[in-house]
């Protein structure tokens, strides 16, 4: 064993044993440790001196013990790399990383301790430290020249060649630079170059002119120190390095630091702050002086503390220099043809690590070897499959979410079940979070808000205009890159097919997977099912025993469309999404299974013709929601086998959403007693409201935003005494407020936006006494003058409005 044969060696004969062992795997490691050597050699001057600081000390630092067998491990772990077989190379990468922390860990301890006297040699370990952290490939292409040896919080070297950052560098500089923004965070998901962004600003000509040598580089990384990194800045500037007693005598020489070094501008970089480090961005935030600049580097964006810039990634031209570059095609390109390098681009994504690492791995082989790889790509092979060390560079943003976090790190894997390039409707999400998870609909708003802050989703508003927290989320879609979509699918697929609890199946045409037809798989434990058809697809569906299932998500794309025969033995469904994205209204078949499920309480359809699941008579008494969204409903609430009442007589919540062949609500709805939440938006067509709308006494919220044609408000409103949520905004042909309104003693948020028409408000509206929000523009907020005297809680809220009204007839979608 390598570590036995060292093991009474001194710490400079184990460095140079690390150095041959390194040497003697370059060329089988070549993508990996490309420049490893050159580094070491560099190193040779530092290690005379840490022979000598060893020698002073007699060899019995404990410390330095402790190091020379971590370096010992390092030389056993090396070679055990070079010996392993090509399939298995891969699996040594995350030991390596290891190794990189451990080092990093020791390197904390000894600065805590303060052992000043090797001070030297802790610099070449660091060195070390650095090198084995590039195994793990970095985002940008590496610089091929020997290493610098770097000092205490001195900027890392920049790369030789970066691209696609031109932009990027002048937009923070531009934020950086205004007045009164003192910490800028550059966010993004792993990968996507922000420390190499962050390089590039510090050694930027303008911030050098305006910073001088006050410039300052941390790397905090996953378990901060704020011990460490207020050493590491006195180290910085050369002087004393304090002890520290406590946490408190650390806040205090942070202080006194900045307090020194902020009397001229000085521009402080945290490096890789992750989730969770709040703390450390506060500590800086408080003591903060007026002419220090504070640049975060993170996956999170950390919207407390301040701006956030996101960094997006590559443009086409820029992924394809920097594949050419990391390939080293160079003249030898004629071989490789443009076409074959552009689609190994496109299934990089554009992203910077992505490309760097699949161009190296690419790097010299046969042109065979890259058509190979885009034949599996394109077979749905993915490339976190056949690139390890991308795989483990991503995996470390969801080891983040073990813990406290996992219920935020299952959302994101829940992402990973939706088509790819499909925006996912937040309510979807909603609705299937609140029974798998038991959450309630705003946490789960607050969770698409935290994955969003931490790169690994983006949350949109299509409207944006929704700043009011009234629950309204229809126009709230999420989107993701397609990088993190493959790493939430590639962790889905980890279990064994018969173990998992989330199940993606996609058909093409009616070729059903291999292992579908196999008789031990027909029989699965899975929870949730997500299935996807193209146009193709003939709705001929094969068996499958999906007992334990409870949410089934359906996205298809042919004009007709059957329910699968097995759903009518899924007894624990709970939640059921069906989405066409063909152009118009599927014609939908088999809806009747669903009829009597004990335990579905939300149906969610999204471009079905709902006259075509009215062809049978059903009966859901579970069904507390349902929501129909670009559905076309005409009389088919009604006129076929479906009456609302007797279908859903428990329902507690109805939505519907841009139906804009809806021209009445069906009279039978006012008879859902139960019924709490009743919207109406987008349906541009709806004249007139139900008279008895007033029989829905337990109505807590009425929002009929944006249905421009509806001209008034039946009088039996004023019976809505539970309601205290009225949302008229945007119903422009509205000419009055029903006279009793007054009656409505529960109402305490009213939203009448844009209701151009009303030239006057009821008197009674006086006796509104519960009222304490009033949302409306310029126009309508005169009307309320008169009654302010009498109204001594209310809050008028005047919104300035966007005049352009495309949305009014576009579909988004």
């Amino acid at each position: 064993m390598a570590v036995a044969l060292i093991g009474g060696a001194g710490l400079s004969v184990t460095f140079w044993t690390l150095c041959d062992s390194v040497k003697q795997v370059k060329e089988q490691f070549k993508p990996q440790l490309g420049d490893i050597k050159s580094t070491l050699d560099s190193l040779e001057p530092l290690i005379k001196e840490m022979a000598e600081c060893e020698k002073e000390l007699g060899g019995q630092g404990e410390e330095l013990e402790n190091l020379r067998v971590e370096m010992g491990e390092g030389v056993e772990l090396i070679r055990k790399c070079s010996k392993a077989s090509r399939l298995k190379q891969y699996k040594y990468g995350s030991r390596l990383v290891k190794l990189s922390k451990s080092l990093q860990r020791l390197l904390g301890i000894l600065k805590v301790q303060g052992i000043r006297d090797v001070k030297k040699a802790l610099v070449s370990v660091r060195n070390i430290e650095n090198v084995v952290q590039r195994i793990e490939g970095n985002c940008v292409i590496q610089n091929n020249q020997s290493e610098k040896i770097q000092g205490w919080c001195a900027v890392p070297e920049p790369p030789t060649i970066t691209v696609g950052l031109d932009v990027p560098l002048w937009e923070l500089k531009k934020k950086l630079f205004t007045d009164g923004v003192s910490m800028v965070i550059i966010t993004a998901p792993g990968g996507c170059g922000k420390t190499t962004l962050a390089t590039k600003l510090c050694q930027d000509a303008e911030v050098k002119d305006k910073f001088k040598s006050n410039v300052f580089f941390v790397t905090v990384s996953k378990k901060p120190n704020l011990y460490l990194i207020v050493q590491e800045l006195y180290h910085g500037t050369g002087g004393q390095v304090p002890d520290f007693q406590n946490e408190a005598t650390a806040v205090s020489w942070l202080q006194q630091f900045l307090k020194q070094t902020g009397q001229n501008p000085m521009l402080l970089v945290l490096d890789d702050v992750w989730a969770g480090s709040e703390f450390i961005l506060e500590k800086f935030d408080e003591l903060k002086m007026s002419d220090c600049k504070i640049l975060v580097t993170s996956w999170s964006a950390f919207p407390r503390f301040g701006s956030p810039y996101y960094l997006e990634c590559l443009n086409d031209e820029d992924a394809m220099a920097l594949f050419h570059h990391a390939a080293s095609l160079g003249d030898r390109s004629s071989y490789i043809s443009e076409d074959l390098s552009r689609k190994i681009v496109e299934r990089c994504m554009r992203f910077p690590l992505a490309i760097t690492v699949v161009g190296r791995s690419l790097c010299g082989q046969p042109i065979e070897i890259w058509q190979k790889r885009v034949l599996e790509w394109s077979r749905g092979s993915s490339v976190l499959e056949s690139e390890h060390d991308l795989l483990d560079y991503l995996q470390s943003s969801l080891d983040a979410l073990d813990g406290e976090k996992s219920l935020i790190r299952e959302c994101f894997l829940d992402l990973g079940l939706f088509p790819e390039d499909q925006r996912i409707s937040a309510t979807v999400l909603i609705d299937m979070w609140a029974e798998l998870y038991g959450i309630e609909d705003i946490s789960s708003i607050v969770n698409l808000y935290e994955l969003a802050s931490r790169s690994l989703a983006n949350l949109v508003d299509t409207r944006n205009d929704n700043k009011d927290g009234d629950g309204y989320y229809t126009e709230h879609f999420v989107t993701q890159l397609d990088m993190l979509r493959e790493l939430a699918i590639q962790q889905i697929s980890r279990e064994p097919l018969q173990q998992r609890m989330r199940l993606k199946i996609d058909i093409s045409g009616d070729n059903f997977p291999m292992w579908w037809k196999e008789q031990k798989y027909q029989y699965l434990i899975t929870r949730v099912v997500s299935i996807s058809t193209d146009e193709e697809f003939s709705s001929k569906w094969q068996n499958l025993q999906l007992p334990e299932a409870e949410v089934l998500i359906l996205n298809f794309q042919t004009k007709y469309y059957a329910l699968p025969e097995f759903v009518e033995k899924m007894n624990k469904l709970k939640t059921l999404a069906l989405t066409s994205s063909g152009t118009s209204p599927a014609e939908l078949n088999n809806f009747q299974l669903v009829d009597s499920k004990p335990n579905l309480k939300r149906i969610r359809l999204e471009r079905i013709s709902f006259p075509s699941i009215s062809r049978y008579p059903i009966q859901l008494k579970s069904l507390k929601k349902i929501s129909l969204f670009m559905c076309s409903i005409g009389q088919g609430f009604g006129n076929g086998y479906i009456h609302i009442s007797e279908a859903f007589p428990n329902l507690v919540e109805m939505n519907i959403d841009y139906c804009n062949d809806l021209v009445e609500l069906p009279a039978d709805l006012c008879d859902l007693i139960q019924l709490k939440k009743l919207s109406v938006t987008n349906s541009h067509k709806l004249s007139v409201l139900p008279e008895d709308i007033g029989n829905l006494v337990n109505l807590e919220l009425l929002r009929l935003r944006c249905c421009t044609d509806l001209s008034e408000l039946p009088g039996s409103i004023r019976n809505l005494k539970n309601l205290n949520l009225l949302d008229i905004s945007n119903c422009f042909s509205l000419k009055e407020l029903p006279e009793d309104i007054g009656e409505m003693c529960s109402l305490e948020k009213l939203n009448m936006r844009q209701c151009s028409r009303l030239n006057e408000l009821p008197p009674s509206v006086v006796d509104l006494e519960k009222l304490m929000e009033v949302t409306c523009d310029e126009e309508t907020e005169i009307l309320w003058e008169p009654f302010l005297p009498y109204l001594r809680n209310i809050h008028i809220k005047v919104v300035k409005e966007d005049m352009n009204l495309n949305w009014l007839h576009e579909s988004h979608f």
